[in-house]
């Protein structure tokens, strides 16, 4: 895989300002009190949400500590460390908690390390737990943390603490120190939290997807408006996605083309699931019976999925078992049609 898209890791900062101090607060409590725009944080009695580590574990203290050690330009610096959400699905649900937390104290320990900084820089953090919102996968977990550090750190070259900065030009570059201890650390926990061959099983995952997409090569199973521009239709394809190593997603494949100078054959394509968390088995079956049954009209696939969302484990296992019976486990099937009322 490629190693850039293991994690995010960006800096921001706030200026010494009163109003800048105001926002640093609001930002504060925004990260104590949500998990993210549309997610408020799960509050646990007596659990901090901080993790202090020489900063505070309060948006007050926290606040006063920035005010104390800030320098001439800078009052904070904000860091988001945020993994795939691909890869922490590869990892057990129950440690991943564990996971981002090693991931963010180790990435920073290195990172001031590499700057030669061995006595570190005081920092707290706080970790959220929202859900991805990519549209090709919604709802993966997708925990990361937030970290701030004062603007001033403390030199035993110097005897004193100095102004923190993060460079980026040709002489040194600090956020690509970042990003190469994120890797690094990326790449070490994941082999222990996984096992050696978390790459090997990611990319066998993107090479499933790939295959998946290439439904797209034949013909359209039916067509859809485009949101924004009412002369443009979708082209569509019933078909799956394979979310993680346990699930499939099934839902539809959209294109149309958007030729460019450099590319005159240029398609803009995209998946849109429909129904999640169903076997890889039982996904392909029922795309199949899906792109049949919608006979065209891509509308058809939105009311399909309902109806299947809507029966219960037993009643889809037994569909998923009358559709084999006929023949619809195979991609040549031209078998009749079978209702979604059966009696079980």
């Amino acid at each position: 895989m490629d190693r850039k898209q293991m994690c995010v890791a960006n800096v921001r900062y706030k200026r010494p300002t009163a109003d800048e101090a105001k926002r640093m607060k609001n930002l504060l409590g925004y990260l104590t009190y949500r998990d993210s725009r549309d997610q408020g944080a799960k509050m646990v009695v007596g659990q901090d949400r901080w993790v202090d580590r020489g900063l505070g574990k309060s948006v007050a203290d926290i606040a006063h500590r920035c005010d104390d050690l800030r320098s001439k330009h800078v009052l904070a610096f904000s860091l988001v460390i945020n993994p795939n959400p691909q890869l922490t699905a590869m990892i057990a649900a129950h440690r991943r908690e564990q996971f981002v937390r090693e991931l963010t104290e180790k990435t920073v320990a290195d990172f001031f390390e590499a700057r030669g900084l061995d006595t570190g820089c005081e920092m707290s953090y706080v970790l959220h737990h929202r859900l991805s919102d990519d549209p090709q996968a919604p709802g993966l977990t997708d925990p990361h943390t937030h970290v701030v550090l004062p603007g001033t750190v403390f030199s035993e070259e110097h005897g004193e603490r100095v102004p923190l900065y993060f460079s980026q030009n040709k002489k040194v570059d600090h956020i690509a120190m970042l990003h190469a201890a994120t890797e690094k650390n990326m790449a070490h926990l994941l082999e222990r939290y996984i096992g050696p061959d978390w790459e090997q099983r990611f990319d066998h995952l993107e090479a499933v997807r790939e295959q998946q997409r290439r439904i797209v090569e034949q013909p359209p199973h039916g067509k859809m408006p485009h949101e924004k521009d009412a002369e443009t239709e979708w082209n569509v394809w019933c078909g799956v996605r394979r979310t993680d190593e346990r699930h499939t997603a099934l839902g539809y494949y959209r294109g149309y083309s958007v030729p460019t100078e450099d590319d005159p054959d240029a398609v803009r394509l995209e998946f849109r699931p429909l129904v999640s968390g169903l076997r890889h088995d039982e996904a392909d079956v029922l795309a199949r019976y899906f792109a049949r049954t919608m006979n065209g009209d891509a509308r058809m696939l939105h009311a399909l999925a309902e109806q299947l969302k809507a029966l219960r484990a037993g009643e889809r296992a037994g569909l998923v078992a009358e559709l084999r019976e006929h023949g619809w486990d195979r991609p040549t099937t031209r078998s009749p049609e079978i209702s979604f009322d059966i009696d079980f």
